[in-house]
């Protein structure tokens, strides 16, 4: 009642009116970006060079749209990355949220030096060169779980779930014990089913950051039908250059495709699948964060 007695205020009302101005401001200075990137996909090279920003182009232009999916690999491409984002997302949760459930047990046996070998794996990592060559020893170059498995456990990730697990009352796990249940009984039907939103949050953070990832397609895979498709889109970025100062070379009145607009319409069609999958838990996303940081 008293926080409403406060919003009634005329003060209430003047610093909610500030709030929503400031608020609105930063929105769209942030979407401001956004809309150029989009516009300018579909903007001639002449009008990106010569207007530094707006949000709708004065001629609409597909150019850099056919370039990119006239490559005869990039559907191919497409359907890699999804295979490897879907399959990569469920592997990380699984391990993840096996690995942080026992780890909230007080009762583990070894479990502190378990969470400081982790913590010592956020502060130290191995290097490129002893990764590349443990994935080359076990198999995996030229091998999908090579995009998968070196990033199977995130340790910021692992330790916030095994924080929200801790969080959960220990009389849920009692009462299901009492009625007969086993641990792995607890975790599926018990535990599983109220981390929804943690759930849910980090299924976004690993599915985001296996479809961004190019670096270890680069390092783990020289068979190009294997590519997914961050990898494609910029060998297309390098291929297109490299015509466009060809043509230019030869003295041709016009470039096809526009290289700037190129550029954009990479980061459209790589960042798209993200922001159609994001609507749908983004109402886990803030709940399933502080649930998982501020308990424990």
């Amino acid at each position: 009642m008293s926080n409403l007695k406060m919003h009634n205020t005329r003060g209430g009302r003047i610093f909610d009116a500030f709030n929503v101005v400031i608020l609105a401001i930063i929105g769209i200075i942030m979407i401001l970006p956004f809309l150029y990137i989009i516009a300018g996909s579909f903007a001639t090279e002449a009008e990106l060079t010569r207007r530094n920003f707006f949000i709708w182009p004065e001629t609409f232009t597909l150019s850099a749209y056919k370039y990119i999916f006239s490559t005869a690999t990039f559907s191919r491409s497409i359907l890699v990355s999804i295979a490897v984002t879907l399959v990569g997302t469920l592997v990380c949760l699984f391990f993840t949220f096996t690995m942080a459930y026992p780890l909230s047990r007080k009762n583990l046996l070894g479990r502190n030096l378990f969470m400081n070998m982790i913590v010592f794996s956020m502060l130290f990592s191995g290097g490129m060169i002893p990764t590349y060559i443990v994935v080359k020893s076990l198999g995996l170059l030229d091998s999908y779980w090579s995009l998968i498995l070196p990033g199977a456990i995130n340790p910021f990730n692992l330790i916030i779930v095994k924080t929200f697990f801790q969080g959960i009352p220990n009389e849920l796990e009692e009462a299901a014990k009492i009625d007969g249940c086993t641990e792995m009984g607890i975790f599926w039907r018990i535990i599983l089913p109220l981390s929804k939103p943690v759930l849910a949050t980090f299924a976004l953070f690993y599915a985001v950051g296996i479809w961004n990832d190019f670096f270890h397609a680069l390092l783990y895979i020289s068979d190009n039908t294997k590519w997914p498709v961050q990898v494609l889109l910029q060998q297309i970025i390098i291929l297109s250059q490299g015509n466009l100062a060809d043509t230019a070379s030869q003295g041709a009145s016009y470039v096809e495709p526009p290289a700037q607009s190129l550029k954009l319409a990479v980061v459209v069609v790589a960042t798209l699948p993200i922001l159609i999958v994001y609507p749908f838990l983004q109402k886990h996303f803030a709940k399933g964060m502080l649930l998982g940081s501020v308990k424990g």
